[in-house]
Parts: structure tokens; C-alpha cells; sequence
């Protein structure tokens, strides 16, 4: 019988996300959420976080004896989620382990085909039935062909059952925020608090080719009502003393209506948060007249998605925006004192060093608080893929980080291409670096702990160089002597 389900990180660190700060899996919340309130002993264990290695992965297996391991897996996190269910095979004998995630809901058949030794079932689409209905259904020696969302290896080949809908009232469903170990989440710049992510809504309903949100969702949106998720807000705060909030939302404020009662709701209970968020150009545009109720409502940091500044390459990524937009978005931001962040997609086959250094040029010009040099990595389900394919140098999915340049330019080597990335990130923040003294207090101070993150902590390291070099009332600000 399966009673104790253990959902488990994999073990994964690409230096990207993990540049701002640790947060909770906030789909473990949920689902944990609803296995437990079909009666089953759900248990988180985010290894990620805690940088447990193999070794120690092992010993809380042995220590945890779950009847069930489920993780969950994005493109490059993948081949570290197989290793870790591999490691459960071999310590834990008769363990059943299941795998979620975006690249598992595409990739069910290679998953399947490959691992299929390791890997028991693959959920597809969202969790939080799907887990404890299968659950249910092989503690009662049911065949799971009758659970829809979910995949297996069947007679020696894959199959897959219809995939589930989608959850319609997501007020209705149950958390757990209570398994989380919150000792060890914080958001680096803000570090005397603890940070949760939080989800306002689920889907998005662009169209963009390069991402897999928009074909994960269907191009649907669904979202909580404005007075639920503060609620949540306020409850994280009072009970668990959380103090930053990172929405995981790709379209938070969709419905100007819902977003604007929630802009309200958090004005009028003066929670003393502080926010961070995604969204598009065109929504901030929209609201333009409402950025400063945005700025009390306690948003502190926007990330938009400008990705490139030409206009013809977001026509091919289906950004449904136009390059000024961008701009003026970021100026919007930057006018009400919150953070700006945005990234640049780089190393797509037409690249070369001068697309790049205009791309970077405009970028400049943008003027976020903080922006991205990403090298564009070819998920297999992406509708860019057929474009991006015949220029792919690596199928190692751990290379698809955003780091690694997995796509070659025609008329660039990789490691051209990486000298130009890298180009791109030094020239930009040395840059910032020298207008530090002018910033506002609050970005002056946010930036400082960012950048010193970025060339101490992050994956950046390496490229960026230590701290000389700079003007010295810059040095001065570090601590440290020109």
C-alpha cells in the first residue's frame, strides 16, 4: 500500500534562477495539499535547495521510507530527476516513483522509452488530482489506464490516458504550506525575511514560439479571486513570517478587473510586503495610469519579457508587441521607483557579433535596473524548434539552461558567441555600476546586493572578475579600496 509520498527536488543548480535567492516548489504545495486530504502522508524535500548531493539524497530516503517518490522536471533539470528516482529505485526496493513537469508532460514517450527502468508513471498536466487518483487506484490494484492525465510503459511500449482538464476553481483547492521548511527560502537582496512564491493564476493565452508556457496551458488562463490570494498573502505573513513574495503567474494581471481588486486589497490592508512579479509590456502599458497604486500596493520588482530589440525577431517569437513598447515600459517601471528587469534572448542561427552588439546597444538604451543575456535554448516541444534543430550543437539536456549556447550561429563558433554573452553582461552592469551614486536610496541599495551576487555567487563569476576597475566612489559603495 502507498501511504507516505515523498515529493522531492532534483538536484539540479544551473546558476540562473538561483541567482536572487531560494524559494519554495510551489506545484509541491499544492499537490502535497490535495494528497493529503485524500488521506495519504505527503513529505517535501527540496534537495535543490538544500544542496544535498547523491549521498545525502540517499541517506533521507533511508531515513524517510516513502512508499512513493514523486519529482517533478523542467528541460534541464530532467537528467538530475532520472538520477534521483534511480537512486530511490536502488534504496528503496518495491518504491513506486512518478515524474511531473513540463518537460515530462511533452516528453512522456522518451521519458518513457529511455527510463522507462526508473520510471513508473509520468503525470501530465496538472497534479493535484491526477496524484492522489492514481494513488488510489493502485492501492486498490486498479488498472491506472483508467486515471486520465498520466503515462506508463505498458505491454513494452508507452501509453498514455486522456490528458486531465484542467482545474476550474483553484480557491477550491487545498495547500500545504505547513511541510515547508521555511529556514531555508530567502530572497538575496531583501535576506531578513522569508520569501514564498505564490500563484495568482495559471496559463497564458499568447502565442509565443520560443516558450512552452502557452502550449503547457493551451493558450487558457484561469485565476483565483482577488480576495483568496491576499488572504494567502496575509496568512503567509502573520503565520509563517514570510516578508517577500515572488509571483509565479506568466499573465498576473490578464483580467484588469480581478488585478486591479487585488492592487485594492493590498493598498487597504497595508500587509508591508513586498512583491515581485512578471508581466507583459502591453498589460504595464495599459495600466500606465494605475503604476503608482502598483508601487503602494508594495510591488517592488517587474520583470517584462522584452527578449529582443529588433522588430523582426519578435515577429518570429510571436511577442505580439512592438520594440518601442518595450521601452516605454521600462521607463514606466523605472519612473515609480521599482525595480526594472528584463532579458535579451541571444544565439539564434542569423546571430552575429553586430546583431548582438545592436541588440545590446538597445538594451542599453531600455535602461532596466537589471537585464539578462540568455542564450536561447531549443525545448523540443516549442513550436521554434523545426528552426531552431538544425543548428543544435548539444542534446544534452543540461545545457538547456539559458547559459550554455546550445544553438550555433551560422556565421559564429559557441565560443564566440559565449565571448559576446559575456561581453553583454560585463559591458551593461559596468556601466550601471558607474550611475550607482545617482540611483534612488531603495534601487541603489537593491542593486548593489544584486550585482555583488552576480559577480560572487552566480554563474556569472567566472566572467565577470572581481571588483576592481571601478569609479571610485563605486568602490567606495562595495567596501572595498580601488
Amino acid at each position: 500500500m502507498i501511504q507516505r509520498i515523498a515529493l522531492i527536488t532534483p538536484p539540479y543548480h544551473s546558476g540562473v534562477v538561483e541567482t536572487a535567492g531560494s524559494w519554495p516548489n510551489v506545484a509541491f504545495v499544492y499537490i502535497a495539499g490535495a494528497l493529503r486530504e485524500a488521506g495519504f502522508e505527503p513529505i517535501i524535500y527540496d534537495a535543490m535547495t538544500m544542496n544535498h548531493t547523491i549521498e545525502d539524497i540517499t541517506a533521507e530516503l533511508e531515513r524517510m521510507k516513502p512508499d512513493m517518490v514523486l519529482t517533478s522536471c523542467y528541460t534541464p533539470s530532467y537528467p538530475k530527476g532520472i538520477e534521483l528516482l534511480r537512486v530511490a529505485k536502488e534504496t528503496l526496493p518495491g518504491v513506486i516513483t512518478a515524474v511531473g513537469g513540463v518537460h515530462a508532460h511533452f516528453m512522456y514517450d522518451e521519458v518513457l522509452r529511455l527510463d522507462g527502468d526508473v520510471v513508473d508513471y509520468v503525470m501530465r498536466g496538472e497534479g493535484e488530482v491526477t496524484a492522489p487518483t492514481l494513488v488510489t487506484c493502485l492501492n486498490a490494484g486498479d488498472d491506472p489506464a483508467k486515471v486520465s492525465g498520466v503515462a506508463f510503459n505498458r505491454d513494452g511500449a508507452p501509453y498514455a490516458s486522456p490528458v486531465r482538464p484542467f482545474v476550474h476553481d483553484l480557491d477550491a483547492l487545498p495547500t500545504a504550506w505547513d511541510l515547508v521548511d521555511w529556514d531555508i527560502y530567502s530572497f538575496y537582496p531583501m535576506p531578513d525575511t522569508n520569501l514564498a512564491i505564490v500563484s495568482s493564476s495559471r496559463g497564458c493565452d499568447q502565442a509565443c514560439s520560443f516558450c512552452s508556457q502557452q502550449i503547457f496551458w493551451n493558450r487558457t488562463w484561469r485565476a483565483r479571486s482577488a480576495k483568496h490570494f491576499v488572504d494567502e498573502l496575509e496568512m503567509l505573513r502573520n503565520k509563517y513570517g514570510v516578508g517577500v513574495m515572488m509571483l509565479s503567474d506568466e499573465t498576473p494581471t490578464l483580467d484588469p478587473v480581478r488585478w486591479h481588486k487585488i492592487l485594492d486589497l493590498l493598498i487597504e490592508r497595508d500587509l508591508g510586503l513586498s512583491l515581485l512579479m512578471e508581466t507583459r509590456v502591453d498589460d504595464v502599458l495599459r495600466d500606465e495610469a494605475l503604476m503608482g497604486r502598483y508601487h503602494e500596493a508594495g510591488i517592488d520588482h517587474i520583470y517584462v519579457g522584452v527578449e529582443r530589440t529588433d522588430q523582426a525577431t519578435l515577429d518570429l517569437f510571436k511577442k505580439n508587441t512592438e520594440v518601442q513598447m518595450g521601452k516605454k515600459a521600462i521607463d514606466l517601471i523605472n519612473s515609480h521607483d521599482m525595480i526594472s528587469e528584463t532579458s535579451l534572448v541571444l544565439g539564434l542561427p542569423t546571430d552575429t557579433p553586430e546583431t548582438i552588439k545592436a541588440t545590446f546597444d538597445l538594451a542599453v538604451h531600455y535602461d532596466p535596473d537589471l537585464a539578462f543575456f540568455l542564450t536561447i535554448a531549443p525545448w523540443p516541444y516549442a513550436d521554434i524548434y523545426d528552426d531552431l534543430k538544425p543548428h543544435i550543437v548539444s542534446y544534452d539536456y543540461e545545457d538547456y539552461n539559458l547559459v550554455a549556447p546550445v544553438v550555433k550561429p551560422i556565421n559564429m563558433t559557441t565560443d564566440e558567441l559565449m565571448t559576446e554573452v559575456i561581453s553583454c553582461y560585463r559591458n551593461f552592469y559596468m556601466g550601471k555600476l558607474k550611475r550607482v551614486p545617482t540611483m534612488s536610496t531603495f534601487k541603489r541599495e537593491y542593486f548593489m546586493i544584486t550585482m555583488k551576487l552576480l559577480m560572487e555567487n552566480s554563474y556569472l563569476k567566472q566572467y565577470m572578475g572581481g571588483l576592481g576597475n571601478m569609479p571610485a566612489e563605486v568602490a567606495r559603495l562595495f567596501g572595498s579600496k580601488k
